[in-house]
């Protein structure tokens, strides 16, 4: 799948400020601003590129494009930066990305080499199965590593918050789960569907343990330890499925560790910490997080919709991008 260079993706706050007209999707009392904001989002990131190889066609896009190997780090940067744009953006800041992103990932076709059927990056199941692994796993991250378990009324904001987002997908956001139980019945749903394979073992493990030469010292060591992390927090089956060995002592030791992460995450959560923390293994991530923080009170502090939003600073018309003929495929795709 095509892999834009840092400068292309159109999330960088040097493009303009972040949140100038409105407050955007969700708004400041959002339970997403507070989610996607978390040093923990990190963690949970990896946890969702890596999973997303699950899925067949997905993996087959990733293995063509040949992207993460010439640049894992930055996947997982600009596909992050790009979550987190959605999530505190103002409404034309993240149509303009969306729709980048539309064309750019529009081209993304091929033979996936399991079935030998065609596939289309912005398949509409895949782009379930990306929105849903994406919001699931910082959800996760957040509450193992962070300040713990949503209450019920934020956890059902928080979903309803992720079917919002759904609407700049192919996805239908009406698939998206409403809650902790319509997430476990969807991955008890698709688990038939989903396997590993010899390009998509390799492309996860690639992502989790990316070589020191591609990536650098710094980088190199922080993913290290968020591997440990994020493979402590899959399900015993998601570990089989991808081969994902780790010692039981190691899990022990997170269990045992997991207060002091708690309060390592909690004082990272402070913005001039978070950012100095982020920035330097994710600098795209990074600059949005920044500019978040340093926001000046929009135009307007209303909360747009998809829709309007689309109406208003859209290119391809006011329709969801699951109800467009876009060239190649349509919808909205993850930089890879």
């Amino acid at each position: 799948m095509p892999h834009p260079s840092a400068e292309d993706v159109p999330v960088s706050p040097e493009r303009g400020p972040l949140r100038s007209l409105d407050n955007g999707f969700f708004g400041p009392d959002s339970v997403s601003w507070r989610v996607w904001t978390s040093p923990t989002s990190l963690i949970g990131f990896q946890r969702a590129v890596v999973l997303e190889h699950f899925d067949p066609p997905l993996a087959a896009a990733v293995a063509d494009s040949g992207g993460i190997y010439e640049d894992p780090h930055g996947r997982l940067d600009q596909t992050l930066a790009y979550f987190l744009t959605v999530a505190v953006g103002d409404s034309r800041t993240v149509v303009q990305a969306a729709e980048f992103l539309m064309r750019i990932h529009a081209k993304a076709t091929g033979v996936e080499p399991i079935t030998g059927k065609r596939y289309s990056a912005n398949n509409p199941d895949s782009q379930l199965w990306i929105h849903i692994t994406g919001w699931h796993s910082v959800l996760k991250c957040y509450e193992l590593y962070g300040p713990g378990r949503l209450s019920k009324a934020d956890e059902d904001r928080y979903w309803a918050e992720c079917r919002i987002a759904a609407e700049l997908q192919t996805c239908d956001p009406a698939e998206v789960p409403r809650n902790r139980e319509e997430v476990k019945a969807y991955f008890e749903k698709v688990r038939p569907q989903l396997c590993s394979s010899e390009r998509a073992h390799r492309g996860m493990h690639y992502l989790l343990y990316p070589p020191l030469k591609k990536v650098g010292f710094r980088v190199w060591a922080a993913s290290r330890f968020t591997a440990i992390l994020s493979i402590h927090s899959l399900p015993t089956w998601m570990r089989r499925t991808g081969g994902f060995h780790q010692w039981r002592l190691i899990d022990f030791g997170i269990r045992v560790a997991q207060p002091f992460i708690r309060i390592g995450t909690r004082i990272a959560k402070k913005p001039w910490v978070g950012v100095n923390v982020i920035a330097p293994v994710a600098p795209v991530t990074g600059k949005v997080l920044r500019q978040h923080y340093k926001s000046a009170p929009p135009q307007d502090s209303a909360i747009v919709s998809p829709a309007r939003a689309r109406e208003l600073h859209g290119t391809m018309g006011s329709r969801r991008p699951d109800q467009q003929a876009v060239p190649g495929g349509g919808g909205a795709a993850l930089t890879r």
